[in-house]
């Protein structure tokens, strides 16, 4: 019984090793993705041009909605700032020692 549990532990952690990897293999979060990322499309246009983001974080003041998404790759970093779900503000950098 217990072997049982830990090949069904292990199998599911390689599979996740192996999405993970596969997913930032694949990583949109590149300058020409970050360059059609437009003020004022919505957040679920711009999830559906780069994908799930790699960090979220979101705050709700007096009637206004802020949320701020990350996506990382290898070719850069992509910040987007949404208000109210439209994007207000958008950047990208590349990594260090990167140009």
């Amino acid at each position: 019984m217990r072997v049982k549990q830990l090949q069904t532990i292990q199998g599911a952690t390689a599979l996740f090793l192996l999405l993970f990897v596969l997913l930032a293999c694949g990583s949109k979060a590149t300058e020409s993705n970050y360059a059609k990322v437009e003020i004022d499309m919505t957040e679920e246009q711009v999830k559906s041009l780069l994908g799930a983001p790699t960090e979220s974080s979101s705050i709700n003041v007096a009637g206004l909605s802020g949320t701020s998404l990350k996506w990382v790759g290898k070719e850069g970093t992509i910040n987007v700032q949404f208000l109210n779900g439209k994007v207000k503000a958008k950047a990208f950098s590349k990594p260090s020692g990167q140009k």
